[in-house]
């Protein structure tokens, strides 16, 4: 069995039940032309007690499939949206 993947990145939507839409970034260097990119992606975790709300930050871990988009689990909450807005954007992630 390998490691499994985990991610720091902000809840984008919690409108579902039991599921949060996470967004998280990462930096990769253009091949040709050497400029750093800026690169999201967008992982559906399942929040089973639904602590994590908008705005959080929160750390998501891969998982078994729990439905056709679910593959992560929502581990914890690293910081509020009250305690992350005040914080500047390259600080969070």
């Amino acid at each position: 069995m390998g490691k499994q993947k985990e991610f720091t990145g902000v809840v984008v939507s919690d409108k579902m039940q039991k599921t949060v839409v996470v967004k998280t970034m990462h930096l990769s260097r253009h091949t040709k032309y050497s400029k750093t990119i800026r690169m999201h992606n967008k992982f559906k975790a399942h929040d089973e007690k639904g602590i994590a709300k908008s705005g959080d930050i929160v750390r998501i871990v891969e998982s078994r499939p729990l439905s056709k988009d679910k593959r992560f689990i929502v581990k914890e909450v690293v910081k509020k949206f009250h305690e992350a807005k005040i914080a500047a954007p390259e600080e969070i992630l």
